[in-house]
Protein backbone atom coordinates (compact mmCIF):
# COMPACT_ATOMS: atom_id res chain seq x y z
CA UNK A 1 0.00 0.00 0.00
CA UNK A 2 2.70 2.56 0.96
CA UNK A 3 4.36 2.01 -2.24
CA UNK A 4 1.45 1.80 -4.28
CA UNK A 5 0.90 5.66 -2.75
CA UNK A 6 3.96 6.77 -3.31
CA UNK A 7 3.92 5.65 -6.79
CA UNK A 8 0.77 7.99 -7.13
CA UNK A 9 2.34 10.96 -5.66
CA UNK A 10 5.48 10.70 -7.99
CA UNK A 11 2.96 10.57 -11.09
CA UNK A 12 1.22 13.52 -9.41
CA UNK A 13 3.79 15.82 -8.86
CA UNK A 14 5.03 15.30 -12.63
CA UNK A 15 1.55 15.96 -13.97
CA UNK A 16 1.73 19.42 -11.38
CA UNK A 17 4.25 20.42 -13.59
CA UNK A 18 2.99 23.33 -15.99
CA UNK A 19 3.38 26.58 -17.75
CA UNK A 20 3.46 29.36 -15.30
CA UNK A 21 0.75 31.13 -17.35
CA UNK A 22 -1.27 28.15 -17.05
CA UNK A 23 -4.06 28.53 -13.85
CA UNK A 24 -3.59 26.22 -11.23
CA UNK A 25 -6.25 23.89 -11.57
CA UNK A 26 -5.41 21.13 -9.68
CA UNK A 27 -7.52 22.16 -6.69
CA UNK A 28 -10.60 21.72 -8.66
CA UNK A 29 -9.33 18.52 -10.15
CA UNK A 30 -8.87 16.90 -6.22
CA UNK A 31 -13.06 17.07 -6.19
CA UNK A 32 -13.33 16.24 -9.49
CA UNK A 33 -10.77 12.94 -8.82
CA UNK A 34 -12.99 12.06 -5.49
CA UNK A 35 -16.48 12.03 -7.46
CA UNK A 36 -15.28 10.27 -10.29
CA UNK A 37 -13.69 7.57 -8.30
CA UNK A 38 -16.87 7.42 -6.83
CA UNK A 39 -15.88 7.77 -2.76
CA UNK A 40 -18.02 9.25 -1.16
CA UNK A 41 -15.83 9.32 1.90
CA UNK A 42 -13.04 10.79 0.05
CA UNK A 43 -14.95 13.78 -0.96
CA UNK A 44 -16.58 14.10 2.51
CA UNK A 45 -12.71 14.79 3.51
CA UNK A 46 -12.21 17.28 1.03
CA UNK A 47 -15.05 19.00 2.11
CA UNK A 48 -14.17 18.87 5.87
CA UNK A 49 -10.40 19.93 4.66
CA UNK A 50 -11.96 23.21 3.77
CA UNK A 51 -13.75 23.74 6.21
CA UNK A 52 -10.97 23.57 8.55
CA UNK A 53 -8.52 25.20 6.38
CA UNK A 54 -10.94 28.28 5.54
CA UNK A 55 -10.12 26.77 1.55
CA UNK A 56 -6.55 28.20 2.14
CA UNK A 57 -3.53 26.20 1.06
CA UNK A 58 -1.70 25.69 3.89
CA UNK A 59 1.90 26.60 3.25
CA UNK A 60 4.06 23.57 3.93
CA UNK A 61 1.81 20.68 3.89
CA UNK A 62 -0.03 18.95 1.39
CA UNK A 63 -2.71 16.39 1.79
CA UNK A 64 -2.49 13.15 0.36
CA UNK A 65 -5.68 10.63 0.53
CA UNK A 66 -5.75 6.94 0.87
CA UNK A 67 -7.07 7.12 -3.31
CA UNK A 68 -3.88 8.88 -4.11
CA UNK A 69 -5.84 12.28 -4.50
CA UNK A 70 -3.87 15.58 -3.30
CA UNK A 71 -5.63 18.63 -1.33
CA UNK A 72 -5.10 20.88 -2.34
CA UNK A 73 -3.13 20.51 -4.84
CA UNK A 74 0.23 18.01 -5.81
CA UNK A 75 2.86 20.96 -6.20
CA UNK A 76 5.60 19.34 -3.73
CA UNK A 77 5.60 21.20 -0.28
CA UNK A 78 8.00 20.36 2.46
CA UNK A 79 6.02 17.76 3.95
CA UNK A 80 2.75 15.56 2.82
CA UNK A 81 0.10 14.09 5.59
CA UNK A 82 -0.98 10.97 3.88
CA UNK A 83 -4.69 10.45 5.46
CA UNK A 84 -4.13 6.28 5.18
CA UNK A 85 -7.73 4.97 5.63
CA UNK A 86 -11.37 6.87 5.48
CA UNK A 87 -12.07 7.34 8.98
CA UNK A 88 -8.41 8.99 9.45
CA UNK A 89 -9.80 12.52 9.67
CA UNK A 90 -12.69 11.57 11.86
CA UNK A 91 -9.68 9.16 14.49
CA UNK A 92 -7.47 12.37 14.28
CA UNK A 93 -10.09 15.30 14.99
CA UNK A 94 -13.63 13.67 16.34
CA UNK A 95 -12.35 13.67 20.15
CA UNK A 96 -10.92 17.27 20.20
CA UNK A 97 -7.87 16.97 21.92
CA UNK A 98 -3.74 16.85 21.04
CA UNK A 99 -4.15 12.90 22.68
CA UNK A 100 -6.72 11.68 20.10
CA UNK A 101 -4.05 13.41 17.00
CA UNK A 102 -1.19 11.89 18.76
CA UNK A 103 -2.98 8.50 19.16
CA UNK A 104 -4.12 8.52 15.29
CA UNK A 105 -0.59 8.81 14.11
CA UNK A 106 0.67 6.37 16.47
CA UNK A 107 -1.76 3.98 15.50
CA UNK A 108 -1.20 4.34 11.60
CA UNK A 109 -4.14 6.91 10.87
CA UNK A 110 -1.48 8.71 8.67
CA UNK A 111 2.10 9.06 8.12
CA UNK A 112 3.75 12.53 7.36
CA UNK A 113 6.12 12.34 4.51
CA UNK A 114 9.16 14.94 4.51
CA UNK A 115 9.55 17.52 7.29
CA UNK A 116 7.76 15.74 10.22
CA UNK A 117 8.29 19.91 11.92
CA UNK A 118 6.61 21.30 9.00
CA UNK A 119 3.71 18.93 9.19
CA UNK A 120 2.57 20.81 12.84
CA UNK A 121 1.37 23.62 11.00
CA UNK A 122 -1.73 21.84 10.70
CA UNK A 123 -1.95 21.08 14.74
CA UNK A 124 -1.17 25.39 14.89
CA UNK A 125 -3.94 25.82 13.03
CA UNK A 126 -6.41 23.63 14.38
CA UNK A 127 -5.58 24.90 17.92
CA UNK A 128 -5.48 28.51 17.39
CA UNK A 129 -8.45 29.23 14.75
CA UNK A 130 -11.15 30.66 16.39
CA UNK A 131 -14.58 29.13 15.15
CA UNK A 132 -18.61 30.06 16.40
CA UNK A 133 -20.48 27.27 17.83
CA UNK A 134 -22.17 26.62 14.33
CA UNK A 135 -19.13 26.12 12.46
CA UNK A 136 -17.63 23.66 14.89
CA UNK A 137 -20.73 21.58 14.99
CA UNK A 138 -21.06 21.33 11.31
CA UNK A 139 -17.55 20.03 11.21
CA UNK A 140 -17.94 17.45 14.03
CA UNK A 141 -21.18 16.15 12.19
CA UNK A 142 -19.17 15.93 8.98
CA UNK A 143 -16.44 14.22 11.15
CA UNK A 144 -19.55 11.23 12.31
CA UNK A 145 -20.52 10.63 8.48
CA UNK A 146 -17.16 9.43 7.88
CA UNK A 147 -16.41 5.56 8.80
CA UNK A 148 -15.66 4.35 12.10
CA UNK A 149 -12.55 2.31 12.55
CA UNK A 150 -12.07 0.49 15.50
CA UNK A 151 -8.35 -0.54 16.57
CA UNK A 152 -8.69 -3.94 18.47
CA UNK A 153 -5.17 -3.41 19.92
CA UNK A 154 -5.55 0.08 21.59
CA UNK A 155 -3.26 2.12 23.17
CA UNK A 156 0.00 0.01 24.47
CA UNK A 157 2.27 2.29 25.57
CA UNK A 158 0.16 4.41 27.78
CA UNK A 159 1.40 5.48 31.38
CA UNK A 160 -0.21 4.72 33.96
CA UNK A 161 1.38 5.76 37.30
CA UNK A 162 -0.19 4.96 40.79
CA UNK A 163 0.68 6.84 44.16
CA UNK A 164 0.70 10.59 44.54
CA UNK A 165 1.89 12.96 41.90
CA UNK A 166 5.85 14.15 42.39
CA UNK A 167 6.14 11.86 45.06
CA UNK A 168 9.56 10.07 45.26
CA UNK A 169 8.31 6.27 44.93
CA UNK A 170 6.13 8.26 41.88
CA UNK A 171 9.00 10.16 40.75
CA UNK A 172 10.81 6.76 40.13
CA UNK A 173 7.93 5.06 38.03
CA UNK A 174 7.82 8.30 35.65
CA UNK A 175 11.53 8.74 35.01
CA UNK A 176 11.78 4.70 34.01
CA UNK A 177 8.88 4.76 32.06
CA UNK A 178 10.56 7.20 29.55
CA UNK A 179 14.42 6.32 30.29
CA UNK A 180 14.70 2.86 30.27
CA UNK A 181 13.14 1.99 26.86
CA UNK A 182 16.86 1.04 25.39
CA UNK A 183 20.05 2.28 25.81
CA UNK A 184 20.56 0.93 22.00
CA UNK A 185 17.69 2.77 21.07
CA UNK A 186 18.55 6.33 22.21
CA UNK A 187 22.30 5.96 20.86
CA UNK A 188 20.56 5.50 17.52
CA UNK A 189 19.91 9.40 17.63
CA UNK A 190 21.98 10.40 20.38
CA UNK A 191 25.37 11.84 20.09
CA UNK A 192 28.38 9.75 21.04
CA UNK A 193 28.32 11.42 24.76
CA UNK A 194 24.34 10.28 24.56
CA UNK A 195 23.89 13.76 25.82
CA UNK A 196 19.87 14.02 25.96
CA UNK A 197 19.10 17.71 26.38
CA UNK A 198 19.71 20.97 24.51
CA UNK A 199 22.96 21.28 22.25
CA UNK A 200 24.49 24.72 21.94
CA UNK A 201 25.69 25.57 17.96
CA UNK A 202 27.72 28.46 16.38
CA UNK A 203 25.49 28.47 13.60
CA UNK A 204 23.04 26.08 11.69
CA UNK A 205 25.55 24.32 10.08
CA UNK A 206 27.59 22.91 13.20
CA UNK A 207 27.06 19.25 13.91
CA UNK A 208 25.41 17.60 16.75
CA UNK A 209 28.37 15.97 18.18
CA UNK A 210 30.35 19.06 18.12
CA UNK A 211 27.23 21.18 19.28
CA UNK A 212 26.73 18.95 22.08
CA UNK A 213 30.71 19.46 23.36
CA UNK A 214 30.10 23.05 23.13
CA UNK A 215 27.29 22.65 25.29
CA UNK A 216 29.19 20.46 28.08
CA UNK A 217 32.08 22.99 28.15
CA UNK A 218 29.72 26.09 28.23
CA UNK A 219 28.20 24.30 31.59
CA UNK A 220 31.97 24.10 32.98
CA UNK A 221 32.60 27.28 32.30
CA UNK A 222 29.71 29.24 33.40
CA UNK A 223 30.68 26.84 36.94
CA UNK A 224 34.25 28.30 36.73
CA UNK A 225 35.18 24.73 37.47
CA UNK A 226 38.66 24.11 38.84
CA UNK A 227 40.69 20.97 39.74
CA UNK A 228 39.70 19.22 42.83
CA UNK A 229 36.37 20.51 43.01
CA UNK A 230 33.55 18.42 43.99
CA UNK A 231 30.21 18.65 41.12
CA UNK A 232 27.23 17.43 41.91
CA UNK A 233 25.15 16.47 38.91
CA UNK A 234 21.60 15.85 39.70
CA UNK A 235 20.08 13.99 36.64
CA UNK A 236 23.31 12.91 35.31
CA UNK A 237 21.38 11.17 32.12
CA UNK A 238 24.32 8.66 30.51
CA UNK A 239 27.05 10.59 32.51
CA UNK A 240 28.53 12.50 29.58
CA UNK A 241 28.56 16.19 31.48
CA UNK A 242 30.05 14.02 34.64
CA UNK A 243 33.21 12.62 32.21
CA UNK A 244 33.70 16.06 30.74
CA UNK A 245 34.01 17.51 33.67
CA UNK A 246 36.45 15.08 35.44
CA UNK A 247 38.64 14.58 31.70
CA UNK A 248 38.88 18.23 31.18
CA UNK A 249 38.35 20.56 34.13
CA UNK A 250 39.73 18.00 36.49
CA UNK A 251 36.79 17.68 38.86
CA UNK A 252 35.52 14.77 41.48
CA UNK A 253 31.91 14.55 40.07
CA UNK A 254 29.29 12.17 41.49
CA UNK A 255 26.16 12.13 39.52
CA UNK A 256 22.43 10.82 40.69
CA UNK A 257 20.18 9.07 38.42
CA UNK A 258 16.29 6.95 38.92
CA UNK A 259 17.01 5.35 35.65
CA UNK A 260 18.42 2.05 35.85
CA UNK A 261 19.48 1.69 31.84
CA UNK A 262 21.45 5.32 32.49
CA UNK A 263 23.33 3.66 36.34
CA UNK A 264 25.05 1.03 34.50
CA UNK A 265 25.63 3.03 31.12
CA UNK A 266 27.42 5.69 33.08
CA UNK A 267 29.04 2.77 34.85
CA UNK A 268 30.64 0.96 31.86
CA UNK A 269 31.86 4.66 30.99
CA UNK A 270 33.65 5.71 33.96
CA UNK A 271 35.49 2.15 33.75
CA UNK A 272 36.37 2.20 30.06
CA UNK A 273 37.58 6.06 31.05
CA UNK A 274 39.45 4.68 34.12
CA UNK A 275 37.82 7.42 36.09
CA UNK A 276 36.51 5.21 39.11
CA UNK A 277 39.01 7.87 41.50
CA UNK A 278 37.27 10.54 40.13
CA UNK A 279 33.30 9.92 39.40
CA UNK A 280 30.89 8.07 40.87
CA UNK A 281 27.26 7.73 39.84
CA UNK A 282 23.92 6.35 42.06
CA UNK A 283 20.67 5.84 41.82
CA UNK A 284 19.02 8.09 43.91
CA UNK A 285 16.54 10.80 44.22
CA UNK A 286 17.54 14.34 44.66
CA UNK A 287 15.45 14.65 47.92
CA UNK A 288 17.88 11.70 49.30
CA UNK A 289 20.81 13.55 49.39
CA UNK A 290 22.28 14.15 53.21
CA UNK A 291 23.45 17.71 53.48
CA UNK A 292 26.85 16.44 55.13
CA UNK A 293 27.72 15.66 51.36
CA UNK A 294 29.07 18.95 50.68
CA UNK A 295 29.98 20.51 47.39
CA UNK A 296 31.70 23.60 45.50
CA UNK A 297 29.03 23.11 42.38
CA UNK A 298 26.07 21.59 41.32
CA UNK A 299 24.28 21.29 38.03
CA UNK A 300 20.93 19.71 36.53
CA UNK A 301 20.36 19.48 33.33
CA UNK A 302 17.01 18.67 32.18
CA UNK A 303 15.88 17.30 35.38
CA UNK A 304 14.07 20.51 36.97
CA UNK A 305 11.22 19.44 34.20
CA UNK A 306 10.22 16.34 36.73
CA UNK A 307 9.95 18.26 40.08
CA UNK A 308 6.86 19.32 39.98
CA UNK A 309 6.06 23.33 40.59
CA UNK A 310 4.81 22.30 44.01
CA UNK A 311 8.57 20.90 44.76
CA UNK A 312 10.15 23.31 43.68
CA UNK A 313 10.89 25.60 46.71
CA UNK A 314 12.18 22.01 48.14
CA UNK A 315 14.33 21.48 45.22
CA UNK A 316 16.06 24.62 45.40
CA UNK A 317 16.36 24.57 49.68
CA UNK A 318 17.73 20.95 48.96
CA UNK A 319 20.50 22.06 46.49
CA UNK A 320 21.64 25.40 48.14
CA UNK A 321 21.73 23.12 51.71
CA UNK A 322 24.39 20.81 49.45
CA UNK A 323 26.65 23.59 48.12
CA UNK A 324 29.51 25.58 50.21
CA UNK A 325 29.30 29.57 50.70
CA UNK A 326 30.51 30.48 47.78
CA UNK A 327 29.46 27.58 45.34
CA UNK A 328 27.56 28.08 42.41
CA UNK A 329 24.57 26.43 40.69
CA UNK A 330 23.41 26.12 37.03
CA UNK A 331 20.06 24.80 36.57
CA UNK A 332 19.40 23.87 33.21
CA UNK A 333 15.60 23.11 32.21
CA UNK A 334 12.83 23.38 30.25
CA UNK A 335 9.95 25.92 31.02
CA UNK A 336 6.97 27.00 29.48
CA UNK A 337 7.59 29.80 26.46
CA UNK A 338 6.14 33.82 25.98
CA UNK A 339 3.79 32.22 23.45
CA UNK A 340 0.53 30.52 25.37
CA UNK A 341 -0.71 27.04 24.54
CA UNK A 342 -4.05 27.13 22.81
CA UNK A 343 -4.89 23.26 24.85
CA UNK A 344 -4.01 23.99 28.66
CA UNK A 345 -5.03 20.16 29.35
CA UNK A 346 -2.51 17.27 29.40
CA UNK A 347 -1.42 16.45 26.04
CA UNK A 348 0.06 13.51 24.23
CA UNK A 349 3.81 14.25 25.64
CA UNK A 350 2.35 13.97 29.13
CA UNK A 351 0.49 10.70 28.67
CA UNK A 352 2.82 8.74 25.90
CA UNK A 353 6.37 10.16 26.62
CA UNK A 354 7.24 12.52 29.98
CA UNK A 355 4.38 11.42 32.68
CA UNK A 356 4.42 14.05 35.75
CA UNK A 357 6.06 16.44 33.16
CA UNK A 358 5.57 20.21 34.62
CA UNK A 359 7.06 23.21 33.04
CA UNK A 360 6.54 25.98 34.84
CA UNK A 361 7.34 29.69 33.45
CA UNK A 362 11.14 31.32 34.02
CA UNK A 363 9.39 33.60 36.59
CA UNK A 364 8.27 30.97 38.88
CA UNK A 365 11.41 28.83 38.80
CA UNK A 366 13.54 32.39 39.54
CA UNK A 367 11.37 33.30 42.72
CA UNK A 368 11.51 30.11 43.85
CA UNK A 369 15.42 29.94 43.68
CA UNK A 370 15.67 33.18 45.06
CA UNK A 371 13.25 32.29 47.99
CA UNK A 372 15.69 29.24 48.99
CA UNK A 373 18.36 32.04 49.36
CA UNK A 374 20.25 31.69 45.99
CA UNK A 375 21.20 35.06 44.19
CA UNK A 376 20.64 34.87 40.40
CA UNK A 377 23.30 35.64 38.62
CA UNK A 378 22.65 35.40 35.14
CA UNK A 379 19.54 33.69 32.76
CA UNK A 380 20.43 32.49 29.19
CA UNK A 381 17.50 31.12 27.08
CA UNK A 382 18.90 28.44 24.04
CA UNK A 383 15.31 28.48 22.51
CA UNK A 384 16.62 28.30 19.21
CA UNK A 385 19.04 25.90 20.30
CA UNK A 386 17.04 23.06 21.43
CA UNK A 387 14.43 23.72 17.99
CA UNK A 388 17.99 22.55 16.20
CA UNK A 389 19.02 19.87 18.73
CA UNK A 390 15.62 18.25 18.06
CA UNK A 391 15.37 18.19 14.52
CA UNK A 392 18.99 16.65 14.86
CA UNK A 393 17.43 13.62 16.66
CA UNK A 394 14.48 13.56 14.67
CA UNK A 395 16.83 13.26 11.29
CA UNK A 396 18.76 10.79 12.61
CA UNK A 397 16.04 8.60 13.84
CA UNK A 398 14.03 8.52 11.03
CA UNK A 399 17.22 7.61 9.12
CA UNK A 400 18.01 4.67 11.80
CA UNK A 401 14.15 3.27 11.74
CA UNK A 402 14.77 -0.10 10.67
CA UNK A 403 17.39 -0.25 13.42
CA UNK A 404 15.09 1.31 15.88
CA UNK A 405 12.98 -1.05 15.34
CA UNK A 406 15.20 -4.20 16.18
CA UNK A 407 15.03 -2.53 19.49
CA UNK A 408 11.61 -1.24 19.96
CA UNK A 409 8.13 -1.62 18.79
CA UNK A 410 6.48 0.71 15.34
CA UNK A 411 4.62 2.13 18.37
CA UNK A 412 7.37 3.43 20.31
CA UNK A 413 8.73 4.60 17.25
CA UNK A 414 6.19 6.65 15.96
CA UNK A 415 5.76 8.26 19.25
CA UNK A 416 9.17 9.52 19.64
CA UNK A 417 9.11 10.86 16.38
CA UNK A 418 5.87 12.30 16.53
CA UNK A 419 7.14 13.66 20.35
CA UNK A 420 10.40 15.07 18.95
CA UNK A 421 9.09 16.53 16.21
CA UNK A 422 6.31 18.69 17.82
CA UNK A 423 8.57 19.78 20.44
CA UNK A 424 10.90 20.80 17.77
CA UNK A 425 8.16 23.30 16.21
CA UNK A 426 7.43 24.26 19.96
CA UNK A 427 10.58 25.72 20.57
CA UNK A 428 10.55 27.39 17.08
CA UNK A 429 7.33 29.00 17.62
CA UNK A 430 7.74 30.18 21.05
CA UNK A 431 5.42 27.95 22.96
CA UNK A 432 8.34 26.08 24.70
CA UNK A 433 11.82 27.50 26.10
CA UNK A 434 14.77 26.74 27.73
CA UNK A 435 16.58 28.20 30.61
CA UNK A 436 20.44 27.76 31.94
CA UNK A 437 20.25 29.77 35.44
CA UNK A 438 23.07 30.60 37.08
CA UNK A 439 22.74 30.92 40.97
CA UNK A 440 25.17 31.68 43.70
CA UNK A 441 25.20 30.84 47.31
CA UNK A 442 27.01 33.72 49.13
CA UNK A 443 29.56 33.40 51.97
CA UNK A 444 28.52 35.09 55.21
CA UNK A 445 30.05 38.20 53.86
CA UNK A 446 27.69 38.39 50.81
CA UNK A 447 30.54 37.25 48.53
CA UNK A 448 29.58 35.43 45.58
CA UNK A 449 33.15 34.22 44.49
CA UNK A 450 31.89 34.63 40.39
CA UNK A 451 33.69 36.25 37.80
CA UNK A 452 33.30 39.67 37.68
CA UNK A 453 32.50 39.53 33.96
CA UNK A 454 31.07 36.88 31.02
CA UNK A 455 34.38 36.63 28.63
CA UNK A 456 35.66 33.13 29.89
CA UNK A 457 32.13 31.91 29.38
CA UNK A 458 32.53 32.78 25.70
Amino acid sequence: MILELYSRKKKSASHSRRRQDEPDSSWINSHEVARSLDDPAASLTLEILEKITGGTPLKNLNIRLWNGVYWPNATPKPATLVLNRPSSLREMLAISSEVAVGEAYIHEAFDIEGDMVAAFELADLLADQTRGWTQTLSIAALLFRLPDFKDENGPTRKAHLNGTKNSPDRDRKAIRFHYDVSNKFYSLWLDPRMVYSCAYFKDTKTDLETAQERKLDLICRKLELRVGERLLDIGCGWGGLLVHAATHYGVKADGITLSQNQLEWTQRLIEEKHLQDQVTVRLLDYRELKDREIYDKAVSVGMVEHVGRKNLDLYFRQVWALLKPGGLFLNHGIGSGPVPWANQSEGFIEHYVFPDTDLPPIAQMLAAAESSSFEIRDVDSLREHYSLTLRHWVRQLEAQHDKARQEVDEMTYRIWRLYMAGSAYSFLHGQLSVYQTLLAKLTPEGNSRAALTREHWY
